[in-house]
Formats: C-alpha cells, structure tokens, sequence
C-alpha cells in the first residue's frame, strides 16, 4: 500500500542511508562489546535497541497514513537518536569506549539529529 505522504526522496535519501548506517554501526559495536566484556550486556542493548530504531522509525515513516502520522515517526527517530547520544556519552565517560570510536559514532548521531529536526520542520511547514 504506498503512502498517503510520500516522500521518496527520504526513503532513497541521505536520511534513510545514514540511519541505515548509524544502525550498522551499533550493530557492529553491540558485538564488539560483546567480545570484551558481557557483564555490561543490559548497557549495551539499550544503545542497540535505540541505534537500530532510529532507522527501522525512518522506513516506516513511508508507510505513513498521513501527514500527522509521517511527523510522529520521525520524531520518534529523533527520540532515539536522541537516546543513542545519551548512550554513547555514558559509554564513553565510563572509558567502555575510546575517544576515537566515541567521536566517530556521536559525530553520525548528531548528523542524523539535525537531518531529523530539518525533515520535521520541512514537513509540519515551518
């Protein structure tokens, strides 16, 4: 069933590419992580669970049955990516990730943050 709100371009986007690879990227750390130290597993699957959703909220936004509803699941993308920055500030405060690999993810998570906020302003109009 296509969407009421189309917007393809964010679909084949730079939107949908980044979240698709910010989610990549957590998947890969999760499993690193894993390897080092499991006694952090319950840390470790809160940034998996809102790494991955930020992207998996950006596909289904194309399923959006309306205008209100296409807004709705991005700004759950940006809650959760708004989340993963939390994380990965925990992580590496807590030294369970360097300053190289913290840069490098929080430098993709603020990307994806302000494409979010400007997809969300562009569709409510503002």
């Amino acid at each position: 069933m296509p969407c009421v709100f189309e917007q393809p371009a964010l679909y084949q986007g730079i939107l949908y590419r980044k979240a698709m690879e910010f989610a990549v990227r957590i998947v890969k750390l999760y499993k690193y992580l894993m390897q080092k130290n499991k006694s952090l597993e319950a840390l470790y699957v809160q940034l998996l669970k809102a790494g991955t959703s930020v992207g998996a909220n950006v596909s289904e936004a194309q399923s959006a049955i309306s205008k209100k509803d296409f807004i709705n699941k991005l700004s759950i993308s940006l809650k959760e990516s708004r989340e993963s920055d939390y994380w990965l500030k925990v992580f590496h405060r807590t030294e369970i990730i360097n300053d190289t690999e913290y840069e490098s993810l929080i430098k993709d998570c603020d990307e994806l943050e302000r494409l979010l906020t400007s997809s969300i302003k562009t569709a409510r109009g503002i």
